[in-house]
């Protein structure tokens, strides 16, 4: 008797297994197979996510319907700074606008310095004299027809 109960448990628990195994699912005539799902709120934010990442390497940051990305490069004389102004959705060039870089050297100075637009490159460019090792704070200041949109960065030499 106790070899054919544990012959039944055995056969009971293969059975289960099996059943949780299965990768089939049963669908009826009149249900569809596949029933289309709305994205989860943090589907859209690994979404939104993908659309402000750096294309350029630089920083980014989103302003509404605007991406902004900061790229410097040290040089031996100083920063160069690359400013890639574009459309937030389909990240095209914004060329009629005006950028201006404020910058705070590690010293605590500020300086002001306007970005011109490289229409080969599609971005605007400056450069900041300074060989100072430290933290850069840097807030850009652009005017776009009329909107003022300002967004803040941050990078070491």
């Amino acid at each position: 008797m106790y070899s054919q109960l544990a012959q039944a448990l055995l056969i009971t628990g293969v059975l289960a297994l099996s059943a949780c195994g299965s990768s089939e699912t049963a669908t009826t005539p009149d249900t569809p197979a596949e029933t289309p799902v709305a994205e989860s709120p943090a589907a859209q934010t690994e979404t939104a996510a993908a659309s402000s990442a750096a294309s350029k390497g630089g920083q980014v940051v989103e302003s509404g319907p605007y991406h902004l990305e900061l790229v410097p490069a040290p040089e031996a004389d100083g920063i160069h700074l690359d400013l890639y102004l574009q459309t937030g959705d389909t990240h095209e060039a914004i060329a009629d606008a005006t950028a201006i870089a404020q910058v705070q050297l590690p010293d605590g100075t500020q300086q002001e310095i306007p970005m011109e637009y490289d229409a080969e490159g599609a971005h605007f460019f400056a450069f900041l004299p300074s060989q100072a090792a430290g933290d850069y704070k840097t807030v850009i200041q652009t005017d776009i027809k009329g909107e003022k949109v300002n967004a803040r960065f941050n990078f070491s030499k």
